[in-house]
């Protein structure tokens, strides 16, 4: 269904802006508070902030640490997912989040892949058909004050590859 919409719409509009309205509207990450802010038009880029609401309070009045986590869950994945193109899959293998400091302000984050690291991901992928590639985002204040570090681990491979590697696990 996501992928019909998807296609219809990249008609009327670029990816970039589809991409932050597209998640902006979509009632799962709406739930989250946050709102993606920018979208570079290569989609290398993508900042979100991630409001201090009285739906995203904790009992102590800082931003709950389950919002921190949801807002910055889907973004790696997909980002990758659009740039790759249809050829890769892309997963969410694991994630971390280290919590430094309480969020009793406004949260935000920049979701950077840069053109080398997308050129190694190709590599590797060509020589393996496969990889594991483990990225890192602080969550931070307008000032920069980091509240939590964030791991992320994104399995990816060639479509060729994983359908191989799911049928043989049939």
């Amino acid at each position: 269904m996501y992928q019909t919409i998807t296609a219809f719409l990249l008609r009327f509009m670029s990816q970039a802006t589809l991409f932050k309205w597209g998640f902006n509207m979509s009632p799962m990450y709406r739930h989250t508070k946050a709102k993606i802010l920018t979208v570079s038009e290569d989609l290398h880029e993508v900042v979100i902030k991630i409001p201090l609401t009285l739906g995203n309070k904790n009992f102590v009045g800082s931003i709950f640490g389950g919002s921190l986590f949801a807002a910055t869950d889907p973004i790696f994945m997909i980002q990758l997912m659009w740039i790759l193109g249809k050829d890769y899959v892309v997963w969410d293998k694991s994630a971390t989040i280290n919590y430094k400091k309480p969020a009793y302000e406004n949260a935000y984050c920049t979701f950077k892949l840069s053109k080398d690291l997308l050129t190694s991901i190709k590599k590797e992928i060509a020589e393996n058909g496969e990889m594991n590639l483990d990225l890192k985002l602080d969550i931070c204040s307008k000032d920069t004050v980091v509240f939590c570090e964030l791991n992320k681990t994104l399995y990816i491979a060639t479509k060729t590859h994983y359908k191989e590697k799911m049928a043989k696990r049939k």
